[in-house]
């Protein structure tokens, strides 16, 4: 079938709902209304109010609904209308979500998702923009999913919700419109398996999110003058898939890492950091890293598009390792 991204997410849930009770979704406007960008349309009415449930706009409340009920045997998918306002709620995502299943011993599962729609290039300005996920690689108990195709995404988000412990489920605003052929039989994708969306043999390109499509056509570019690029996409951040990565940096011998977050502090740093103290010896050149300017999102779409990376920073990052 040949689904959106956000369909991708919608059947998911749907598929993962059908097969077992335990699991609901809750948030703001998640019923009647189908969610602000429509992710959860249709489900209210096929599984009823107690399984698709709209709450007040407090962000603590439904992630702290979605830990106590977690830990009380159900298999919550709770909806974040921006991943901004993950910070509403950080005292249960960092303090009680990350550490529950540890500070008891592994007595109870602590089986949740928080789905996080996040990044710019929507002119949401800047408290609806961010990529913040370097937050959340950055608590132990955490698990942390960035799909970028509508096949990872219903495959990744499926798993997410059978997996026992938190999972931070990222899904960038643009995808949602992106296309793209799903096996009718999809079957859970596993967490910490990178996929290599285009080999190459000069340069290893490691991009998540959007990135990754800006990756492919910077690649497709390059190709034409002869640099023939291999696009990494790890599509979970935590567990990382470092085996796949440092195969494909044996190969290559260089490396660019792009991610849409604030370049200072970025994951994109930690994916860099890594593969220079492990893998130092395979490279022929320092690990170039592209990240947005470390400025706030702005509203006005020409200066979005100034702060945010893009195919071109790609080529050209990638042109001064030859």
């Amino acid at each position: 079938m040949n689904i959106t991204f956000l369909d991708a997410i919608k059947e998911a849930m749907r598929r993962e709902m059908k097969k077992d009770e335990s699991v609901y979704v809750l948030g703001e406007d998640v019923g009647c209304f189908g969610g602000c960008f429509g992710a959860t349309a249709g489900l209210f009415d096929e599984f009823g109010d107690k399984r698709v449930k709209d709450t007040p706009i407090t962000e603590g409340a439904i992630i702290g609904c979605a830990v106590g009920s977690a830990a009380t045997g159900l298999r919550p998918v709770a909806e974040l209308m921006f991943s901004d306002f993950c910070t509403v709620a950080m005292d249960m995502i960092v303090n009680q979500a990350a550490k529950m299943r540890y500070m008891v011993g592994g007595k109870i599962t602590l089986p949740m998702v928080i789905r996080m729609p996040l990044g710019a290039g929507v002119s949401a300005s800047a408290q609806h923009s961010q990529s913040l996920e370097a937050w959340f690689t950055h608590i132990p108990g955490l698990k942390v999913v960035y799909p970028t195709t509508p096949e990872d995404a219903l495959g990744l988000l499926m798993t997410s919700i059978e997996d026992d412990n938190p999972v931070i489920f990222m899904e960038h605003k643009l995808l949602y419109g992106v296309k793209g052929e799903v096996p009718d039989d999809i079957k859970p994708i596993p967490l910490g398996v990178a996929r290599v969306h285009r080999k190459g043999t000069d340069i290893t390109v490691i991009a998540t999110g959007k990135m990754v499509h800006e990756a492919i056509e910077a690649a497709e570019q390059l190709s034409k003058e002869g640099i023939s690029v291999e696009v990494l996409d790890p599509r979970t951040l935590y567990p990382l898939d470092k085996k796949a990565i440092f195969e494909s940096v044996e190969k290559t011998h260089k490396v660019l890492v792009i991610t849409e977050e604030n370049k200072r502090g970025g994951y994109g740093g930690e994916i860099s950091a890594m593969i220079s103290e492990e893998c130092f010896d395979s490279l022929d050149a320092p690990v170039v890293r592209i990240g947005a300017l470390n400025v706030p999102i702005p509203f006005a779409k020409c200066l979005e598009e100034v702060v945010i990376p893009n195919a071109k920073d790609i080529v050209n990052g990638i042109k001064s390792l030859f």
